[in-house]
């Protein structure tokens, strides 16, 4: 947990001082109790956003059900140096979200562009630099077979809206959707729809009403791909759903 809190929490003074002051009297309306996140912020006379800027100091855990409003309650804080909480964190970036840039994991992490770069540096032995179709970026070592590796095999998946897959912001979503009206269509303004994915890549959206599967093709589908997405749709584990799963094609 300390690389998601204090991985985050900011190099200058002022900002980090500004954290840990919300963290002192969010501490002192919680005590030993879970409360409601919006409850203890207008305790503080606060805005219900506001603990979220105590969040980088590591003294809290949420629980969250995404049917109400969170619980929050303090802990000690991790010890952990905050700059080597950052490096770790990037190292968990590049594994899931490389090749990546300073600016992408300063984006993705909420941090300032010196700070990503400074974390850049001190993995430089570790890290291996790229060229992609978006410009040059950087991946780990040890990732270097992964990314080399391919086994021929044809794979249908059906990723859910919100995938780590194509969780990408700005410029990176061109690795995944060069052309721009599919990025659109996949990263919508409202709820995202999930990805097809057929050797790995993103070839199409769809959603699920009830039983019902919407595709919506980028490109024409092969007999044996559509069949592929078909039995993939069917092996979801759906709780609830008594009828067979349908899949509904629209274009292509």
């Amino acid at each position: 947990m300390a690389l998601f809190t204090l991985g985050r929490l900011s190099d200058e003074p002022n900002r980090r001082q500004r954290a840990e002051d919300v963290a002192d009297r969010l501490e002192a309306v919680l005590g030993d109790e879970r409360k409601d996140v919006r409850d203890a912020a207008r305790t503080m006379g606060e805005h219900d956003n506001t603990c979220g800027n105590a969040a980088p100091t590591g003294r809290f855990l949420i629980y969250w059900d995404g049917s109400r409003q969170p619980l929050i309650w303090s802990i000690p804080a991790p010890a952990v140096d905050p700059s080597g909480a950052r490096v770790e964190l990037l190292r968990r970036y590049l594994h899931v979200f490389g090749p990546a840039t300073p600016d992408s994991f300063a984006s993705w992490a909420g941090i300032r562009p010196d700070a990503a770069v400074a974390a850049f540096d001190s993995l430089r032995r570790e890290l291996i630099a790229v060229s992609t179709p978006i410009g040059e970026a950087w991946i780990q070592t040890i990732d270097e077979s992964a990314f080399r590796s391919a086994d021929g095999a044809t794979s249908i998946r059906l990723l859910p809206s919100g995938d780590t897959y194509f969780l990408l912001q700005g410029v990176n979503r061109e690795l995944l959707a060069p052309d721009a009206v599919n990025r659109g269509r996949l990263w919508t303004s409202r709820v995202w729809p999930g990805a097809v994915l057929v050797d790995e890549k993103i070839v199409g959206t769809w959603r699920r009403s009830g039983h019902k599967v919407t595709v919506h093709p980028w490109q024409p589908f092969s007999s044996a791909i559509r069949e592929g997405i078909a039995d993939e749709a069917a092996s979801m584990p759906l709780p609830g759903i008594q009828r067979t799963i349908t899949v509904h094609w629209v274009g292509h």
